[in-house]
């Protein structure tokens, strides 16, 4: 995109937008002007971002983002303390409550391994894992199927089984409304290994 036609603080503020995932040039000019003709609106989005800034943290139990801390999950009083599951990310927790289903708590990696990134055992939330098995029955490891996320699954089983904690795995296989000729192979040998009576 050429930034000779803008002034210097709409080019900045268009390649800002451009930096977040998910949003290339002309989406971030489209953002840029739009907030321009829209100032209350610009404002809010503002305020927003630099109230969540200032009040957002990572709980010092789970590492889930919170505005309390330790957050609302680890200190409900209605939690099953006995069980732990496992995620990459804060918004996997959101992913996972919204089923309604887990009622334990959560612990957050924020990550996975990934020896070509650079990111090995200490970059991830790991020590603090360890120090919350006392109570805890099973731990759930609930990463995604990459292979990052496998590696980092059998890594914590191998590190947890020891402790003489129950480790499980989210099990994986077709979605609902999926059809089988369009899943890979991979997909339905997991969907078989999952399989359950009814």
């Amino acid at each position: 995109m050429d930034f000779m036609y803008y002034p210097q603080p709409l080019s900045d503020l268009i390649i800002a937008f451009s930096r977040l995932p998910g949003i290339g040039p002309k989406t971030a000019s489209r953002l840029a002007f739009y907030l321009l003709r829209h100032s209350e609106e610009a404002q809010q989005l503002s305020d927003a971002i630099a109230t969540a800034l200032r009040d957002i943290k990572q709980c010092t139990v789970c590492g889930n983002y919170t505005d309390t801390d330790p957050c609302k999950i680890c200190t409900g009083e209605r939690r099953d303390k006995s069980l732990l599951c496992v995620v990459e990310q804060p918004r996997d927790v959101v992913v996972l409550e919204k089923t309604g289903e887990y009622r334990g708590l959560y612990h957050v990696l924020q990550g996975v391994l990934s020896p070509m990134e650079g990111i090995g055992p200490d970059q991830l939330n790991l020590s603090s894992l360890f120090n919350r098995l006392e109570g805890v029955k099973e731990v759930v490891l609930a990463v995604n199927p990459s292979v990052e996320g496998e590696a980092t699954a059998l890594y914590l089983a191998k590190l947890l089984k020891p402790m003489g904690v129950k480790v499980t795995r989210l099990a994986h296989g077709l979605p609902v409304g999926g059809d089988l000729e369009y899943a890979d192979e991979v997909t339905i040998a997991r969907a078989l290994e999952g399989r359950r009576e009814l």
